[in-house]
């Protein structure tokens, strides 16, 4: 407990100085190196990827994608993501077939998710921080999920009777869902009322309710589906990374799911 306190200070102190204190290239590398780490947890920990170069790939791709969101600007970052989706759907597929004997398709197709997916989820965070006003924005996703974590938990424990997902999570319930999703909403108006305010920004309320609704239950979907993967291949935890918490899909699950769609609202809103 005492690690897991220690660490939680640390890194709430290290967030607050990558927004506002240090340049944006150390948020950059942040998240870069969070989304590298996020696909060496799903592929080689699990077990679900075992053949080296399929690994090597995943984990190269994700690391150029963040490089790429880094170095890149509007329409140049869309080309850089489509050359190197195709190039990894390539080089996966050549292995496939120089492999097929040991190699199985699901494995390309974690592989594919692991290098492709995830980071372009996660990178949704750099992308939200690029904006105009991005330190105060990219919070946003971390109220919905994180927010929705705690409303839930505490809606669960003064409500819960009905399991929302007893085998994957058996202390979550359909009340603290109910109250997770509420709770994201009224704090995530709360919060855009303060950035409003205080930080002279203009987010449109509409958004900020939409973002909290959607954003709790999108984000609960990415809770239990991380879970689901940690239960099918017998890991506690995906790593030990952040001591006393676990690794990136440990501590991140939500809002790997949340973070795209709170820059997709945002885009929306602001067109």
């Amino acid at each position: 407990m005492k690690a897991r306190v220690l660490f939680g200070v640390i890194g709430f102190v290290f967030v607050l100085l990558a927004l506002y204190v240090f340049p944006p290239v150390v948020m950059a590398i942040a998240l870069t190196v969070l989304a590298t780490l996020a696909t060496y947890e799903l592929t080689e920990p699990t077990g679900l990827v075992k053949n080296p170069i399929v690994l090597r790939t995943a984990w190269f791709s994700s690391l150029l994608f963040g490089v790429f969101d880094a170095v890149g600007t509007g329409d140049d970052v869309l080309l850089l993501y489509a050359c190197l989706t195709m190039i990894v759907i390539v080089a996966l597929f050549a292995a496939l077939l120089r492999h097929h004997d040991t190699v199985s398709f699901p494995e390309i197709a974690v592989a594919l998710f692991g290098g492709v997916v995830l980071p372009i989820m996660l990178l949704s965070l750099w992308r939200i921080f690029s904006m105009e006003g991005g330190q105060f924005l990219v919070l946003l996703p971390l109220v919905a999920a994180w927010g929705s974590d705690t409303c839930a938990l505490f809606a669960g424990m003064a409500f819960g009777k009905h399991k929302l997902a007893p085998v994957v999570s058996p202390k979550k319930t359909v009340e603290g869902a109910i109250g997770g999703v509420v709770g994201a909403t009224l704090l995530m108006l709360l919060v855009v009322y303060l950035f409003n305010r205080f930080a002279n920004l203009e987010i449109d309320y509409a958004a900020a309710a939409l973002m909290g609704a959607i954003g709790a239950v999108i984000g609960q979907v990415g809770d239990l589906s991380f879970s689901i993967i940690k239960r099918q291949t017998g890991i506690k935890d995906y790593s030990h990374i952040f001591p006393g918490h676990g690794g990136v899909l440990d501590r991140f699950d939500s809002v790997i799911f949340v973070a795209p769609v709170a820059e997709l609202i945002l885009r929306l809103f602001a067109a």
